[in-house]
C-alpha cells in the first residue's frame, strides 16, 4: 500500500484534528446533552447508539450495526490506511441514577476522537473504527465483541472515562458477577412459623459470613452487593431472596481463587436455614487493565499541553481508576489506554446521582472536548511512533 503520509507533516496533521475538534464540538456537546436527558440501562441502549450511529454516517463513516448478535452494538468505519485504530464508546447507564458513571461523555468524546481522526486517516495511514460497545454496568458486552472477533487486527483502542479528577494509569479491579436466589417456603409468621423456611435468614446469614470473611481477604478485594427481594410481608415467612452481588480482586487469577469463598458463605445461609441456594453469573468475568505505556505517555504529554495533570507518578490515592471494567480484556488482547479525565465534581463522585448532573457543567462539557481532541493527538502521535 502507498505511504499516505508523507505530503503531511505532523504537525499539520494535529492542526487539522484540532480545528476538525473545534468545528465539532457543538455536535459533541448536543450528543452528551441528548444521552444524558435520556438514559437508558444495559442491553436497552436503543436510541443512545441509534443516535451515535446517525452522526458517524453524517462523518462519513460506513456503520454495521447489530455486531457481535448484540442489537445496540455497532462499528464505524472511515479512512483505508494499513494501521487499524478503535475508539471505544459507551452508552448505557446506571438503573436510578442516569449517566451517573459519566457514559455521556464517554460516548460523546468517542464520537468526536473518531470524527476528527477520520479527516486525516488517509493521510495518517490508519482505518479508524468507532466501536459502540454496550452494557459496560454489568453485562460484558466489550468481552463478548472480543470474543466474536471484533477487535481483531486492531493495532491499539482507546476511550477515556470521566471521574472527579484526572488520572493516567487504570488500575481496574477484575470483577465477578452474580446473582443469588435462595428458596425456603412461606408459612404464617405468628400461627405456622414451624412450618417455614425462611429465605431471608439464609441471605441474612450469608452477608454475616461475607462479612466475617472480609478480615481475612487480601487489600483490594471487595465483596459487595444488594438484596433485590426477601419477603412481602411481616407476617409471611419469605419463600424467596434474591440479591445481586459483585466480587473483584486484583487480577483474574485471584478472582478464580477468592471466588469459592464467597460462594462458601452462600453455602452456609443455606445449610443453616434449610433453603435451596443457586447462583449465576451474569455476565463474563471482567479482567484487570494492562495499560500500554508508550500511548499513555503519548495521552498524558498532550493532556499536559491541555493544562491538565494525569499523575503518572500516582501521588494522589486511586478513586474512580481502580472500577472494573470489560475494557480490562480488551486490553489483555491489544494495546489499550483508559485515562479518566476530572470534571471537578468533588464532592460528588461516580455511581451518585450529583456525579450525573455534573456530567453537563462546563467541566463536563471540557471533558467531552479535551477527551475528543486528546485520543485524536495520541494517535496521530503513536502513529509517527511506528513510522520513526
Amino acid at each position: 500500500m502507498s505511504d499516505h503520509t508523507a505530503p503531511c507533516s505532523h504537525e499539520s496533521l494535529r492542526d487539522r484534528v484540532r480545528d476538525a475538534v473545534r468545528v465539532l464540538s457543538p455536535r459533541l456537546v448536543a450528543v452528551r446533552d441528548a444521552l444524558y436527558a435520556h438514559p437508558e440501562t444495559k442491553w436497552e441502549e436503543h436510541d443512545s447508539a441509534a443516535l451515535l450511529v446517525r452522526e458517524l454516517e453524517r462523518g462519513g463513516f460506513a456503520v454495521t450495526t447489530g455486531v457481535a448478535g448484540l442489537p445496540t452494538a455497532f462499528v464505524g468505519t472511515a479512512g483505508h490506511g494499513p494501521m487499524r485504530v478503535g475508539i471505544v464508546l459507551e452508552y448505557d447507564a446506571l438503573p436510578g441514577l442516569g449517566h451517573a458513571c459519566g457514559h455521556d461523555i464517554i460516548a460523546a468524546a468517542g464520537l468526536g476522537a473518531a470524527l476528527a481522526l477520520a479527516t486525516v486517516a488517509d493521510d495518517l495511514g490508519i482505518t479508524v473504527e468507532a466501536i459502540g460497545a454496550p452494557a459496560e454496568e454489568g453485562g460484558g458486552g466489550k468481552i463478548l465483541m472480543l470474543d466474536a472477533g471484533v477487535f481483531d487486527g486492531l493495532e491499539l483502542a482507546m476511550m477515556i472515562h470521566p471521574g472527579p479528577v484526572d488520572a493516567g494509569w487504570a488500575r481496574p479491579l477484575a470483577v465477578a458477577h452474580l446473582d443469588v436466589r435462595f428458596t425456603g417456603h412461606e408459612s404464617h409468621a405468628a400461627a405456622y412459623p414451624e412450618e417455614g423456611v425462611n429465605a431471608s435468614d439464609a441471605m441474612i446469614i450469608a452477608q454475616v459470613a461475607i462479612g466475617m470473611l472480609r478480615q481475612q481477604l487480601p487489600d483490594g478485594v471487595r465483596v459487595h452487593g444488594v438484596v433485590t427481594e426477601a419477603g412481602t410481608a411481616p407476617n409471611a415467612i419469605p419463600a424467596t431472596a434474591v440479591g445481586h452481588w459483585y466480587v473483584r480482586a486484583r487480577t483474574l487469577e485471584e478472582l478464580d481463587a477468592l471466588f469459592p469463598r464467597v460462594i462458601h458463605c452462600f453455602e452456609a445461609g443455606a445449610l443453616a436455614t434449610g433453603c435451596r441456594f443457586t447462583f449465576e453469573e451474569t455476565s463474563p468475568r471482567y479482567s484487570e487493565f494492562r495499560n500500554d505505556e508508550r500511548l499513555l505517555r503519548h495521552f498524558a504529554a498532550e493532556a499536559r499541553a491541555a493544562g491538565r495533570d494525569l499523575d503518572l507518578e500516582e501521588r494522589r490515592p486511586g478513586g474512580m481508576n481502580t472500577a472494573s471494567t470489560d475494557m480490562g480484556n480488551v486490553s489483555r488482547r491489544i494495546r489499550a489506554i483508559h485515562p479518566y479525565l476530572g470534571i471537578d465534581s468533588l464532592p460528588a463522585v461516580n455511581h451518585q446521582a450529583a456525579f450525573a448532573d455534573a456530567t453537563i457543567t462546563p467541566a463536563g462539557t471540557r471533558a467531552v472536548i479535551d477527551g475528543a481532541l486528546l485520543m485524536a493527538l495520541t494517535v496521530i502521535d503513536d502513529r509517527e511512533d511506528t513510522r520513526a
